[in-house]
């Protein structure tokens, strides 16, 4: 083994059995832990009425999402140069090629639309929430809006988690 870190077999492949990279298999890892962390956050708040819980569960997710999906990426684009080149590691034996590829790939583009307005969403939802409401949280004016936005937030993270899972399969297990 080199003393270069990324090039011992725990950096440049994955843990979950498949040739993914690494930080494919946290973030993959992450989606399936994200739906129910998500699912206990939105029990706390409707059933128990623990707003602070929710909120702080909330606050964590989204810090947790963040820093993966940006260690994520940066593994991805600046460290393997893109997917293509973590599915097809040794380019003398491409994985996907042809038809397989451009499957992929689709299911990819499909992935990209939930995943990168989930971000987006999530922030906004937090954003407002920690702004319009008290502290310690309670219902109140914004609660009608909050649970539009919260809504459509779960919505987009489950269909990421979905979609990416797909992608996974479709590009490392199948």
């Amino acid at each position: 083994m080199s003393g270069n870190i990324y090039n011992s077999r725990t950096m440049k492949n994955g843990f979950l059995g498949f040739d993914a990279s690494f930080m494919l298999d946290f973030v993959v890892s992450a989606l399936v832990l994200i739906v129910p962390i998500l699912l206990y956050s939105l029990y706390v708040v409707k059933v128990q009425k623990n707003f602070t819980l929710h909120r702080n569960l909330q606050i964590v997710l989204g810090v947790v999402l963040l820093v993966a999906v940006a260690a994520f990426e940066i593994d991805t684009q600046l460290v393997h140069g893109g997917w293509e080149n973590i599915v097809n590691k040794n380019p003398d034996e491409p994985r996907l090629t042809g038809a397989a590829y451009l499957s992929v790939q689709r299911i990819l583009r499909f992935h990209l639309i939930f995943a990168i307005t989930t971000p987006f969403l999530w922030v906004i939802t937090l954003v407002y929430a920690l702004r319009k409401f008290p502290n310690p949280p309670q219902p109140g004016v914004h609660s009608k809006l909050h649970s539009t936005l919260g809504w459509l937030s779960v919505i987009d993270i489950v269909m990421t988690s979905v979609t990416g899972l797909w992608f996974y399969y479709a590009a490392f297990v199948a």
